[in-house]
Formats: C-alpha cells, structure tokens, sequence
C-alpha cells in the first residue's frame, strides 16, 4: 500500500468504482452517480481512511448535482479526515470512445486550491490539463 511506503498524497484513478464507462454511450451506468457532501458514505468511507493513515486522499467520483445534473468530479480529503471539497471537470471532450458529454455537464465551481497538512495542491481531472491556457 501506498500509506506503507511513506506516501503523504495519493490520488486515486479516474472512476476508480468502475471501469471508463464513457467508452459507450448507456443510461445504465447512470446508476454510479452519488451526491458529494460531508454525509456522503463514500466522502466518509476515505475520510476515516484518510485520518487513519495520516494521508491526504484525492477521490474521483461520478457526482449527481440534481437530477439529470453529473459530473466528473473528484473531493480532497486532508491527512485529519477533514473532506476540504471537491472539484468538477471543465472541459469535456466528445470523442470517439469518449463519450463524457453524454454523461457530464461541464463545471460551475472554477479553479481550486487546496490547502492540506503536506501541501497546496490544484487538481485537474485529465482534459482539463490539456487545456492549460485556460488555467491562467
């Protein structure tokens, strides 16, 4: 593990709850989205995990903003267990075997820092930081 060989941050993979679903365009993966929030059982689930190991943990999850309303989004959790928030991706490409427009509504939150226990941290979900211009 990780943890085990003195990492201070781990970032979890893109959709780590499932295989890249958006390979295929399919309402039955809409079943995955789950709000983000501080009561949200898997914010919990890394929080504990994060707290326990004195690590700050990064989650990619599918979040459901209201009905109809996902994102690829992901949430910061410091080495205390303290969820610090979460970040929705921007830029969302609609290529072949990349279908996340079918699936996701571009951001509303804008650009994050992070403070936590090791580090300032700005995270990007993958086309976001193939637009870096856009960052400035």
């Amino acid at each position: 593990m990780a943890a085990e060989k003195s990492a201070q941050i781990i970032c979890l993979q893109e959709f780590f709850k499932s295989r890249y679903f958006c390979q295929v365009a399919d309402e039955q993966f809409s079943s995955l989205v789950e709000l983000i929030d501080e009561d949200n059982h898997t914010v919990n689930l890394f929080c504990d995990l994060a707290k326990d190991l004195d690590v700050v943990l990064i989650v990619p999850l599918f979040e459901k903003r209201a009905a109809g309303i996902y994102h690829n989004a992901l949430v910061v959790i410091d080495a205390d267990g303290r969820y610090l928030g979460k970040y929705r991706k921007m830029h969302i490409p609609e290529d072949p075997q990349y279908y996340e427009k079918f699936y996701f509504t571009p951001e509303d939150l804008g650009y994050k820092i992070f403070k936590t226990k090791y580090a300032k941290l700005g995270v990007l979900i993958w086309w976001d930081q193939c637009n870096p211009k856009q960052l400035v």
